[in-house]
C-alpha cells in the first residue's frame, strides 16, 4: 500500500464520537450517573462525562438525565461522547478559507476538493484544521477553546462542500447528539455512471470495510457485518450515460454515498477508488471516449458535493440551514454533458 493510500485510510478511519450502551447490574447500589460512567468507561475524564450530561447525551431508559441522576439496578444507559483531540500539534497555516457562517459557537466553511480535514499519518500540515488555527488567530469573531476548533463531522478529501466545526467542547457535544440521532439535514449532489432507472429511491445496507480490499467500503445487504447505512436519492437529470442525482443521508458512514451507488451498479463519475474513473457506458465511438476523458481532466476527483446542511444551533436552539453552489469543476462537467446530449439525442449507450 502506498503512503497516499495509508494517509487516506487513516483520514477515513478517524473517529469523532464514542457511543456506549450499558445495562446496570442487578446488585448496583444507588450512585450518581456521572460517577457510575466515570468508573465504568475506560480512560474517560470526569469533564467528558459532565459535558455529555449538560448536552443531554446521557439517556437512561429512553429519557435524558442530569449528572446527579441515581442509577438503579437494570437501568439501560446510553451515552454519546466526543473523542478527545488527537496528540498532534496543529500549527496555524495561511490557507484560504471560504467561511459561510461564523458565530461564538460554530463556523461553517465551504471546503474545496483536495483539502484534507485533519492531520493524520504522514499528513501533518496543509489541513483544514491548520487553516482554522490561522483563521481563529486572526479574527475576532468569538473565542475558540483549543485554537483550531472541534470537528463534529467530516467529508472526504476529494469531496467538496459544507462542513461545520464547533468552537467549544459544549457545542461539539450537543451537535454530536444531533449527528448520532440522524436529525442533521445533509444533502449532496453527485454525478453517477449509467441511467438510474427509478426517479427516486432508498438505498439500505450495512457498510463496512471490504474484506478483500481494506481501502474501500462495501455494502453487506444481509446486515451480518458493518454498520447500518441509509441513503435517499432523487434523480435530478438523466443524460443516458450518466445521471445527476441528489442524495439525503440518514446515516453518515465512511464513503456512504460512494459505496451505496457502487452497490447499485452506479459508481460516482471519476471515482478512482470505486472504479468510476473508467468509461462504464458508451464505449464505441472514439469521439465519445475523448469527450469522457476531457471530462475526467476537468473533474479530476469523484463527482460529489455536500450541498446543504441543516441543524439546530447548539446554544440558541434556532434551526439553521445553509446551501452551497456546485463548484466550477462539477458544474462545468454537467454543462458539458448537457451539450453532448443535446447534440446526440438518439445515441444513448454509445
Amino acid at each position: 500500500m502506498s503512503v497516499e493510500e495509508i494517509k487516506d485510510q487513516v483520514e477515513e478511519s478517524f473517529e469523532l464520537y464514542e457511543h456506549h450502551n450499558i445495562t446496570v447490574d442487578a446488585g448496583q447500589n444507588p450512585l450518581r450517573v456521572d460517577k457510575f460512567l466515570f468508573n465504568k468507561i475506560v480512560n474517560v475524564s470526569r469533564n467528558k462525562v459532565q459535558q455529555a450530561a449538560k448536552a443531554g447525551n446521557i439517556i437512561v431508559n429512553g429519557e435524558s438525565v442530569k449528572s446527579n441522576y441515581k442509577v438503579k439496578p437494570h437501568d439501560v444507559i446510553s451515552v454519546v461522547m466526543t473523542y478527545p483531540p488527537r496528540d498532534v500539534e496543529i500549527l496555524p497555516e495561511e490557507i484560504p478559507l471560504n467561511v459561510v457562517y461564523e458565530d461564538d459557537d460554530v463556523i461553517l466553511v465551504n471546503k474545496p476538493a483536495g483539502l484534507v480535514v485533519h492531520p493524520g499519518f504522514a499528513n501533518y500540515t496543509g489541513t483544514l484544521l491548520n487553516a482554522l488555527s490561522y483563521h481563529f488567530a486572526n479574527t475576532n469573531i468569538g473565542k475558540v477553546e483549543n485554537d483550531f476548533g472541534y470537528l463534529v463531522h467530516r467529508i472526504d478529501k476529494d469531496t467538496s462542500g459544507l462542513l461545520m466545526i464547533a468552537k467549544n467542547e459544549q457545542a461539539q457535544t450537543k451537535l454530536a447528539k444531533q449527528f448520532f440521532d440522524h436529525t442533521v439535514d445533509r444533502t449532496y449532489e453527485a454525478l453517477v455512471w449509467k441511467d438510474v432507472e427509478k426517479e427516486e429511491g432508498v438505498i439500505e445496507g450495512n457498510i463496512g470495510r471490504s474484506l478483500k480490499d481494506r481501502r474501500v467500503m462495501t455494502v453487506f445487504p444481509n446486515g451480518d457485518y458493518g454498520k447500518t447505512a441509509v441513503s435517499h436519492y432523487k434523480v435530478l437529470r438523466s443524460y443516458g450515460y450518466v445521471t445527476h442525482v441528489e442524495c439525503k443521508l440518514e446515516t453518515g458512514r465512511t464513503h456512504q454515498i460512494r459505496a451505496h451507488f457502487t452497490y447499485l451498479g452506479h459508481p460516482l463519475f471519476n471515482d478512482a477508488r470505486y472504479g468510476g474513473d473508467k468509461i462504464l457506458k458508451g464505449t464505441t465511438f472514439t469521439k465519445y471516449k475523448q469527450f469522457v476523458h476531457n471530462c475526467f481532466k476537468i473533474l479530476s476527483r469523484q463527482a460529489l458535493h455536500a450541498r446543504s446542511l441543516g441543524f439546530v444551533h447548539p446554544t440558541t436552539g434556532k434551526k439553521m440551514y445553509f446551501e452551497s453552489d456546485l463548484p466550477t469543476d462539477m458544474a462545468d462537467v454537467i454543462e458539458k454533458w448537457e451539450g453532448y446530449i443535446s447534440n446526440r439525442p438518439d445515441e444513448y449507450g454509445g
